[in-house]
């Protein structure tokens, strides 16, 4: 947090630093993922609202009709908040400042200025303090990315550079969006809601039988050699591609695109595991979370990792527990995939697997982080990540 009496040490800096980084990554990826503008303004506030640690945050649209600004996307608010309200463009407002003048408005104590006016929207909120950085596109302001604390904040100047990139990315967003023809954004979206679902049938059908294939494949690559190492090494992809395809299985059509039930995937890929073990039981305790895809399948593979670890190396002759959770509402838009054994723990972890570097690597594709802590009573890792749909 950066509140007025606090004095970040440069290791709070640095990691401060590091994951705007992280989190201005996800918002271009997220750009190049969707063409629906409120989709993606809608998930743009949940990110910022991660970087800056801050619950409230809003994007404004400027309405030339109307000469206001329309909280378009917001995080944090009241509900009814988004897509009705309207705020001052003047320059007695600080969105309105920072509108007019394209340049950031920070305002540290809201009770202790007079240069600008607390709206009624505000004060029923509870903010002091607020940052306002214009979302330009050709040049121009096209509205404002603000961000609202109830305690007095000092914005320090890396944070207003973050909100600065992020509202750069944004604007680069609407733009392409505002290019792109009306007509050809109408006729692609009639076409995408007509064929949806059998295509996703279809889809899954031929994914299916590719999966098949690959796992009949390496059925007859075991019986071609009879080394014990060999058979694991092929097992252990094998584990791999079921969870690829178990997250296929749970696929569903969505207006957005397609979404995996993060607690129906995690069930099946438990239950798909404990099938290959003898003795190890799952309890699996998981929030109702949905996920696009292309992020479901890596945090799969993630908790595919995890568990066959803990079944090779945790348990004795007499087996143990997993204990797999998933809960959401975790910081700012995140959740945690929690997985954990009742095993002997990590007595020599080998930095250079390449088990250990497959999950940091699948963690860092879903903008995620990993950690780890082992005892002589069990194991347990854990991934933090977004939730972006």
């Amino acid at each position: 947090m950066e509140e007025l009496s606090s004095e970040a040490s440069d290791g709070e800096v640095l990691e401060k630093l590091r994951r705007h980084i992280r989190i201005l990554v996800d918002i271009g990826r997220l750009a190049g993922e969707t063409v629906d503008l409120d989709r993606f303004l809608d998930q743009a506030v949940v990110q910022v609202s991660r970087a800056v640690e801050i619950n409230q945050v809003k994007i404004l649209q400027y309405r030339p009709r109307r000469a206001d600004l329309l909280v378009v996307a917001g995080v944090g608010w009241k509900e009814g908040v988004v897509r009705t309200t309207t705020l001052s463009s003047d320059l007695r407002s600080a969105p309105g400042r920072a509108f007019q003048t394209a340049e950031p408005v920070i305002v540290k104590n809201l009770n202790e200025q007079h240069e600008f006016v607390l709206s009624d929207f505000l004060k029923e909120h509870g903010i002091i303090s607020l940052a306002n950085v214009p979302v330009l596109t050709d040049g121009a302001a096209w509205g404002v990315l603000e961000v609202d604390s109830t305690i007095p904040r000092d914005f320090s100047e890396d944070t207003t550079d973050f909100l600065s990139a992020a509202a750069a990315l944004i604007g680069a967003f609407v733009q392409r969006h505002k290019a792109r023809p009306d007509q050809g954004r109408l006729i692609a979206a009639a076409t995408e809601a007509q064929n949806r679902g059998l295509l996703l049938r279809e889809m899954q059908h031929r994914v299916k039988n590719s999966f098949q294939l690959v796992l009949a494949s390496i059925s007859l690559q075991k019986r071609r050699y009879s080394g014990g190492q060999v058979h694991r090494a092929l097992d252990h992809v094998a584990t791999r591609i079921n969870a690829i395809s178990l997250a296929h299985d749970q696929l569903a059509p969505q207006q957005e695109g397609q979404t995996v039930r993060l607690s129906d995937y995690i069930v099946a890929l438990c239950s798909s595991l404990r099938q290959q073990t003898e003795q190890i039981e799952f309890d699996v305790d998981c929030d109702e979370l949905e996920l696009s895809i292309d992020r479901a399948v890596p945090l799969g593979l993630i908790l595919n990792e995890i568990a066959m670890n803990s079944i090779k190396h945790a348990f004795g002759a007499d087996g143990g527990r997993i204990s797999v959770g998933l809960a959401g509402g975790i910081g700012y838009g995140e959740a945690r995939l929690t997985v954990s054994d009742n095993g002997r723990g990590i007595k020599n972890p080998s930095e250079g697997g390449s088990g250990l570097k497959l999950i940091a690597s699948l963690a860092k594709q879903i903008g995620g982080s990993i950690d780890q802590k082992s005892s002589d009573s069990g194991t347990s890792t854990s991934v933090r990540f977004p939730l972006i749909r």
